[in-house]
């Protein structure tokens, strides 16, 4: 039986539209998956990339200079922020001189806008998130080892994200912290908190959050210079954060590992006048220099495995051969 014109258009209408769905509150898993294709690993139920403990430990004594380099080497430029009070507002961190790592969970919040709530509220709503939508509703999504993200447009009065409660929640949940471009309030409960909780802010205010709303939770975000994914893996430290894709972060980790490694050799060699070393170089040939460095490496605790070391180097080859031909 052949169809009307008018049924074949009201069929593909609809065809058309069941594929369409509302924006979402909270990103949800089949989402994210397709944000982050290139992971390969594990992921968290909401779908976000879960990149290895121990990777996040090393990344602990990793430099911004050689992340940024290797990012940079794929293509990744916008990765680094600076919180040396250089950009914008300025930054402040809780504890300055500890280092955290961890995976990203992101929230966006904006100023209130009545009708946009009651849009954000009634999807929520119907996806089965918790209602109604507070800067709680990241909080209940933070898994141990996360780091809570969130660009507030950096409000300072009545932009305070969390207080001392709240913050207790973030540290017995994530054992983490915040990242936050914007303010927070009851600095020195937050302070307290102890070894499970890290603040890099713009500031703090001793109002309560006001005239704000949760736009959308899980979602990429911008923080100063940097786009954030939820799942990313953040290393922050006293002069900035970093923001690495999680399928790049062995690399990244290798590569700051490799150069310190090599950087120490040059120091030794520099120390010991092992070699003469004139405008920045070394005066030897390369394979006596690289036959040295690689007998020494035999004898060092290396933080890599070898198989790692041998992937990384080959990787690296690659690259060059690669630029070579361009």
């Amino acid at each position: 039986m052949r169809m009307k014109p008018m049924t074949l258009f009201v069929l593909a209408f609809a065809l058309i539209f069941s594929g369409i769905s509302a924006q979402q509150v909270v990103w949800q898993p089949d989402v994210i998956k397709r944000l982050t294709p290139e992971w390969k690993g594990e992921r968290y139920p909401d779908g976000r990339p879960k990149v290895p403990d121990a990777l996040l430990e090393r990344l602990k004594n990793c430099s911004f200079e050689e992340i940024q380099a290797y990012l940079g080497m794929h293509g990744y430029r916008n990765v680094f922020e600076n919180f040396a009070s250089l950009n914008e507002n300025g930054w402040h961190i809780i504890h300055p001189d500890k280092v955290m790592t961890g995976r990203a969970l992101t929230a966006q919040f904006m100023p209130l806008r009545p009708d946009f709530n009651n849009y954000v509220q009634a999807q929520a709503k119907e996806e089965g998130t918790h209602t109604p939508v507070t800067n709680y509703a990241p909080i209940i999504k933070l898994q141990e080892g996360d780091i809570y993200v969130a660009d507030s447009y950096g409000k300072m009065e009545g932009g305070t994200l969390i207080g001392s409660n709240l913050g207790n929640a973030i540290a017995n949940a994530s054992k983490r912290g915040v990242i936050f471009n914007g303010s927070l309030r009851d600095y020195e409960g937050l302070e307290a908190i102890g070894e499970n909780f890290n603040g890099w802010i713009r500031g703090y205010d001793p109002s309560g959050i006001q005239q704000m709303m949760t736009a959308w939770v899980n979602a990429p975000i911008r923080i100063g210079r940097v786009t954030i994914l939820p799942g990313d893996a953040i290393l922050a430290k006293k002069l900035g954060i970093v923001a690495i894709p999680p399928h790049l972060l062995l690399g990244s980790v290798l590569h700051s590992e490799y150069i310190t490694l090599r950087d120490e050799f040059s120091f030794l060699c520099i120390k010991t006048k092992r070699f003469p070393y004139i405008n920045e170089a070394f005066v030897v040939d390369h394979d006596v220099y690289e036959k040295a460095f690689n007998e020494w490496l035999d004898t060092q605790n290396l933080p890599m495995t070898r198989n790692e070391l041998n992937s990384y180097l080959k990787e690296m080859e690659e690259l060059r051969a690669s630029s070579r031909k361009k």
